[in-house]
């Protein structure tokens, strides 16, 4: 694919970052045999990606602003841009040795989000965007998945964390998507997540109760993609509601309805 300037910076910044987590990652597995655990090294991994991934970008554009999960919003002079970073999505798979989890840098232009990087570093996959010229998964194209109905469908959900979110309301959603689609995932990195369905890997996705970071790279690779996406009440607030339902035209509206079905009464 043919990147712009912009995009071949938050490529570099995604996989020097990434290349810091992969070492990372190998002390993590090997502290999984410890009294103490990985938390702490995590922690300081986490916190050392996002420094990585801020440096490079400031580096490139100081006029920028910086809103990171790790660290302090930094507002730029530029007034217009905004970076959007998680350094570490699926810091509980990473804390588990699981290698499913990924740096998402998105870029905001104007309140839009015109480019996107998600790279997962433990499979080399780097999904990238910019708005109006595709997604891409190592320069290959992608388009969403074509099934139209649920019931062929393989479906990609959040579950709550402990202490967060809704767990009622999602079993309530889980019981109605469970009984229409042909499978259930729960992966633990939204912004891979989000990555797949751009992939075709899942038909669709939903979760509720995430930040602008775990969404934002993730949302263009979709609508890049050819997929729509919304919050969970169908509509565009999607960083304010902090919720999103994903899929092509068809298992979008399927999984929105199904997912918003009232608690069935007793």
């Amino acid at each position: 694919m043919a990147r712009s300037a912009l995009l071949n910076v938050m490529v570099q910044a995604a996989i020097k970052a990434g290349k810091s987590l992969g070492r990372d990652f190998g002390e993590v597995q090997n502290l999984q045999v410890s009294v103490k655990g990985p938390s702490d090294f995590v922690s300081q991994a986490d916190i050392k990606a996002e420094r990585i991934v801020r440096d490079e970008l400031l580096k490139a554009r100081p006029t920028y602003g910086f809103l990171g999960e790790e660290s302090e919003e930094i507002i730029g002079t530029d007034g217009a841009h905004r970076w959007i970073v998680d350094p570490l999505d699926g810091t509980t798979n990473f804390l588990h040795g699981i290698p499913q989890f990924a740096v998402s840098i998105a870029l905001e232009r104007n309140g839009e989000i015109v480019a996107g990087v998600v790279f997962n570093p433990a499979t080399d996959e780097l999904f990238a965007a910019e708005r109006g010229g595709g997604a891409f998964l190592n320069d290959r194209r992608l388009r969403v998945a074509a099934r139209r109905v649920l019931s062929d469908a393989v479906i990609g959900c959040g579950v709550p964390h402990l202490g967060r979110g809704q767990h009622g309301k999602f079993l309530v959603e889980l019981r109605h998507v469970m009984g229409e689609a042909a499978g259930i995932r729960r992966l633990g990195a939204a912004s891979l997540d989000l990555a797949w369905v751009a992939a075709g890997r899942l038909d669709g996705f939903w979760e509720t109760d995430l930040k602008i970071w775990d969404m934002a790279a993730g949302l263009l690779l979709i609508r890049e993609a050819g997929g729509f996406t919304s919050d969970m009440k169908g509509g565009n607030a999607i960083f304010d509601e902090g919720s999103v339902v994903a899929g092509n035209e068809h298992i979008h509206k399927a999984l929105l309805d199904v997912a918003n079905r009232p608690v069935p009464s007793r």
